[in-house]
């Protein structure tokens, strides 16, 4: 149902508050670089630390701006389930085209808790669901054997896998079938995961250089793995500078020095360090981004 090259949005913030003319510019510019899926409030866009209002008018903004030229997956999760629920059905009242629901970070559940979450906003939102597994955030691994439970529910379609594990991945694209979509959220798996059956990447790096994250995923669907590969390795360098901090930190201070976005972050996400910041300098100019 998702494939293809899927932008992690960041928030665009000016004097603390969201920057609306700047989050649609930047919409604007993921569609005009072959963006297919829009994914706004995840946690690169900062949802952590966006009020309940600023979430969904995020969430709001981007579906405007995108005017049906691109598919909108807002990030709707939560630590805990009933405010999931409340993020997730005000993305289908808006018109998103689906959520990406994160497993409960914090509370640490069971692995039946998880299940339970999802089974409870399967039940109550009728909206394509995508399950977010990345337990260096949430501090909990969807095992397999969940995430085949997970996968049966009925509008569970697809998971953004972000374990760094391609043995999980490999047998949860096995197990839970060729419907179910497994897409990367790691953007240095991106390669290995599609050769796996994977159908896309929900990308960081994709923030700002969106055209080679879309035509590298082109290239291998068409079956010119040779160009895929190419890309790939092209994009390495700057995908370990954007991670060299906690994201999003590098990729909007990146945006900044672009000239983007303003760069400002929220607390507790704060400036990068000066070695940090010179090591990025150095590979967005190789790059030919500033």
């Amino acid at each position: 149902m998702f494939k293809g090259s899927m932008v992690a949005l960041v928030t665009p913030f000016k004097n603390n508050k969201i920057d609306e003319k700047a989050l649609r510019k930047l919409v604007n510019f993921q569609i005009d670089n072959g963006t297919d899926v829009l994914v706004p409030c995840g946690t690169t866009g900062e949802s952590a630390t966006l009020s309940l209002q600023e979430h969904e008018h995020v969430i709001d903004v981007v579906i405007s701006e995108a005017k049906g030229k691109a598919k909108v997956v807002p990030g709707t999760g939560s630590n805990n389930t009933a405010e999931a629920l409340e993020f997730t059905s005000h993305a289908k009242k808006a018109g998103a085209d689906g959520a990406l629901i994160i497993s409960p970070y914090y509370n640490k559940p069971t692995q039946e808790g998880i299940y339970q979450h999802f089974k409870v906003l399967s039940d109550n939102v009728d909206i394509p669901l995508i399950a977010y597994n990345i337990a260096s955030r949430t501090g909990k691994n969807i095992e397999t054997d969940t995430m085949v439970r997970i996968s049966k529910l009925k509008n569970v379609v697809g998971v953004k896998e972000a374990s760094g594990n391609v043995k999980q991945m490999a047998d949860v694209k096995r197990l839970c079938g060729n419907d179910f979509d497994l897409i990367s959220g790691d953007d240095a798996l991106t390669l290995p995961l599609l050769s796996i059956g994977g159908c896309g990447v929900i990308s960081v790096v994709a923030n700002i250089a969106p055209k080679d994250v879309s035509e590298m995923i082109k290239a291998y669907n068409d079956g010119n793995t040779q160009k895929a590969r190419q890309i790939y390795y092209k994009l390495m360098p700057l995908v370990d500078a954007i991670f060299i901090e906690t994201n999003p930190i590098p990729v909007k201070t990146a945006m900044a020095l672009m000239g983007m976005i303003d760069g400002a972050l929220r607390l507790p996400m704060c400036a990068m360090s000066d070695e940090n910041l010179e090591k990025l300098k150095k590979v967005l100019k190789q790059y030919k981004l500033i």
